[in-house]
């Protein structure tokens, strides 16, 4: 499942406030600055920072 591009457009890092990006494999909107990715759950956001996963060194750096 995707996420609407017109969504994607606004949505910003709550931490951070900062553009994410869309990783489908993963189903996640990544904030590379924060070290954190959001669960993205039956097309869902979910934008709480407490729900994120935090990134491995190798994926901050992208």
């Amino acid at each position: 499942m995707d996420i609407d591009p017109k969504l994607l457009e606004i949505l910003v890092c709550p931490v951070t406030k900062t553009a994410l990006h869309y990783d489908r494999e993963r189903q996640e909107l990544v904030s590379r600055q924060a070290g954190l990715a959001y669960p993205v759950r039956d097309g869902i956001p979910i934008m709480l920072p407490d729900e994120a996963r935090e990134l491995s060194y190798a994926e901050r750096r992208g």
